[in-house]
């Protein structure tokens, strides 16, 4: 069971998160390695934050499908961003991705591996 952690004395967590995430019975954990904007399909890396976001997202969700998970099973999430503009964006979309469901989210701004790309997200889902 994933419970939010949302106490008082603490300011509201605003946008899609919570301040903490239990969780309890849980029998499998699954830990998303740094996810970056590269599309299966043709190796292109588009040049716009909003679509390596939104392929960044995928390949989260492709990786836990293979662990017979999905988005619901994450707990906690931890975002790259290559610049400090791309925070509204980055959490309109991660609103849109998750819905209702509100893990617990850290976001860093920082340089990234590569130039070319503006995000990188890792994660840890559990069942």
């Amino acid at each position: 069971m994933i419970r939010q952690l949302d106490p008082a004395g603490l300011p509201a967590a605003t946008g899609n998160y919570t301040h903490g995430t239990e969780v309890t019975g849980a029998t499998r954990t699954v830990f998303v390695s740094g996810q970056v904007p590269w599309a299966d399909e043709d190796g292109k890396l588009p040049d716009d934050f909003e679509s390596q976001c939104r392929i960044t997202w995928d390949n989260i969700r492709k990786v836990l499908t293979e662990a017979g998970m999905d988005l619901e099973n994450l707990v906690k999430i931890t975002t790259f961003l290559s610049d400090r503009g791309h925070r509204e964006a980055n959490s309109r979309i991660r609103e849109e991705v998750l819905g209702a469901h509100r893990p617990a989210v850290t976001i860093i701004i920082c340089d990234i591996y590569s130039d070319a790309w503006l995000l990188e997200i890792d994660a840890i889902a559990m069942a």
